[in-house]
């Protein structure tokens, strides 16, 4: 949901003259995302907005760092170049890498803030998330599958791999 409203919030003061955070938190109500005064702050302190002078009378909410709101992608990047499987087990959720890529692809979930884990640790080949509750972990699995542009394979290939090393 966050990275939805960020991306939402580009895309409004990309639009739109917007120079209040009262004005951007109605225009994301709108938009279908109830925020807090507090969110709003949050999100601008974190997506590095600043205003600018646009007539120099009025001002607007711009990134200062373009480069910034392209690191989803890459982030996304970083997991489908490292993954190879993943696989359940309670309410861990095992990932197994490209060796040496583990860690690349802990930052990558950790940043990508998928939402179900709580947090990662990586080895040289194998990442282990921690996900909120064993029920979630589907879901997780899915929501990193889509990440990857991939889904179907990512969720059931662990699935395939357990059927091949029985035969």
């Amino acid at each position: 949901m966050k990275m939805e409203r960020r991306s939402k919030i580009l895309e409004l003061i990309g639009k739109y003259e917007i120079e209040t955070q009262e004005e951007l938190g109605e225009r994301l109500l709108q938009a279908g995302f109830p925020v807090t005064q507090a969110t709003i702050s949050r999100d601008i302190r974190e997506l590095k907005l600043t205003k600018v002078t646009v007539d120099g009378v009025h001002q607007k909410y711009t990134q200062i760092q373009e480069k910034e709101a392209n690191l989803y992608a890459k982030y996304a990047r970083v997991l489908q170049d490292g993954f190879l499987w993943m696989d359940q087990a309670e309410n861990i959720l095992v990932i197994r890498t490209i060796s040496g890529m583990a860690m690349a692809v802990a930052a990558a979930l950790d940043n990508l803030e998928v939402s179900g884990v709580v947090g990662s640790i990586a080895g040289d080949d194998t990442v282990m998330c921690a996900v909120r509750s064993t029920e979630e972990v589907p879901e997780v699995m899915e929501k990193i599958g889509r990440l990857m542009n991939n889904n179907s394979q990512a969720v059931n290939y662990s699935q395939s791999i357990d059927s091949e090393d029985k035969k």
